[in-house]
């Protein structure tokens, strides 16, 4: 089904059936799942959603840059951003942006992923030259008692993205604005029964 149009961006080409790459590396993907969500919660329970997340992708080794409703053409969606570590790769980050766009039995994603590559870490290194060690380093402010992942930290904010204007996290950013402005749903898609939250557990 193409739940999602104008998702094709100027500077990437396509490489296979929705998805297409950038100059960068930089993957663009569209995705369909014809199951229900397996999102925490309700889109319209913002802190329950977060913690929940948040917690999922520590768990898969990673880290929770930020998570927010938005509207993605008529639907709300869930925007997040997080951070992997580079598989194989004894340092280096992956970050990963997407629009999730539940509906009750389905769901559609767009997803942007960029990798850092050569020299990594110089964001981090000189953000906390900036503003020290104990300004650096802060609790999750979604799930302060998070345990495991990458730790969150100030570089990962986006009043660092002007200053580094191609690392991978600040093109992320920058795509999910773009697409944030450029796709449209396809009314079909729209029309399905909305996404009201989990199923509660047998029993």
């Amino acid at each position: 089904m193409r739940a999602l149009l104008g998702v094709e961006l100027p500077g990437y080409r396509t490489v296979d059936t929705d998805t297409w790459l950038n100059d960068h590396g930089d993957v663009l993907s569209l995705h369909f799942f014809d199951l229900p969500p397996d999102l925490p919660a309700a889109l319209d329970d913002g802190p329950a959603l977060r913690h929940g997340l948040t917690h999922f992708t520590a768990r898969a080794g990673g880290g929770l840059v930020e998570a927010s409703v938005k509207r993605l053409g008529e639907l709300p969606a869930l925007r997040q951003i997080l951070k992997l570590p580079l598989p194989g790769q004894p340092s280096g980050q992956a970050f990963i942006g997407s629009f999730t766009v539940p509906r009750a039995g389905c769901s559609t994603v767009v997803k942007i992923q960029a990798a850092e590559r050569g020299m990594t870490g110089m964001r981090e290194a000189v953000v906390m030259a900036k503003l020290g060690p104990d300004h650096y380093f802060r609790p999750h402010p979604y799930a302060p008692e998070v345990q495991g992942g990458l730790p969150f930290h100030a570089a990962d904010h986006d009043r660092w993205d002007a200053e580094f204007p191609d690392h991978p996290l600040t093109r992320v950013r920058r795509t999910l604005d773009i697409l944030a402005a450029a796709v449209t749903v396809d009314p079909g898609f729209a029309a399905l029964p909305a996404f009201t939250g989990p199923a509660a557990p047998n029993g």
